[in-house]
């Protein structure tokens, strides 16, 4: 397969990637096409939908073996359950399937056309395999069984940003930190109060600690700033 594509996001580690994709509505993304495939007749059309589905390559989940079962986060990292019951990267193909909101197509860049695009879950720079419209008369499903993904969706914590940090980041940026914060980036296994964690958000770093529900934000740096 062919990359046709690759995402410009916040996402610049792993650690404070959205679970899922649509929820944090906040941030937009970049789909920027490959040389090859900057013609804005592939596009004619995709301007009238919605939402659109990417698929995506894990590109930094890649392993050799296969494991037949993973422990999914949001059941505490202990619980094993089948590969194929879960959304887990390491799979026999580390191929991911998103359904993000498309805002809009800029037609004329340096680029060629950029989808500009809302809710992903891709780390910066992953590579796109395909993009196909959401259909909702058949895409949507809202009475099917979630299994046992369905009592972890309402899971969310409390964020406090101190004025002083928060002012730091661009203001389009700051409701998009606080959706990325309150899914609780940490690994599900980790639960000490004392931990300061930290991910790269964009172009800062993003220290916290956590504790009785209460996601605290100790820091904002500047990348340039903490090296």
């Amino acid at each position: 397969m062919k990359v046709i594509a690759r995402i410009c996001c916040d996402y610049t580690d792993k650690f404070g990637i959205p679970r899922q994709s649509g929820l944090v509505s906040a941030l937009e993304q970049r789909i920027v096409f490959e040389p090859e495939f900057r013609d804005p007749e592939a596009l004619r059309g995709l301007e009238d939908f919605d939402y659109i589905w990417l698929i995506w390559d894990f590109s930094e989940s890649h392993r050799d073996h296969f494991a037949p079962t993973v422990r999914p986060p949001r059941l505490g990292g202990n619980t094993r359950m089948g590969v194929f019951a879960t959304r887990s990267p390491f799979r026999p193909n580390p191929i991911g399937l998103s359904s993000v909101r498309l805002l809009r197509i800029e037609w004329k860049t340096e680029q060629g056309p950029v989808l500009i695009v809302q809710g992903a879950d891709l780390l910066d720079g992953t590579p796109l395999y395909d993009i196909k419209p959401y259909l909702p008369y058949t895409d949507a499903h809202p009475e099917a069984s979630g299994g046992f993904a369905e009592g972890l969706q309402m899971y969310q914590l409390e964020v406090e940003i101190p004025e002083e940090e928060l002012v730091k980041l661009p203001v389009e940026k700051r409701e998009g930190l606080r959706q990325v914060l309150r899914e609780d980036p940490r690994p599900s296994y980790q639960n000490d109060p004392e931990r300061i964690y930290g991910f790269t958000f964009g172009q800062y770093e993003v220290r916290f600690t956590v504790a009785d529900g209460l996601l605290r934000v100790r820091e904002i740096i500047p990348l340039q700033e903490s090296l």
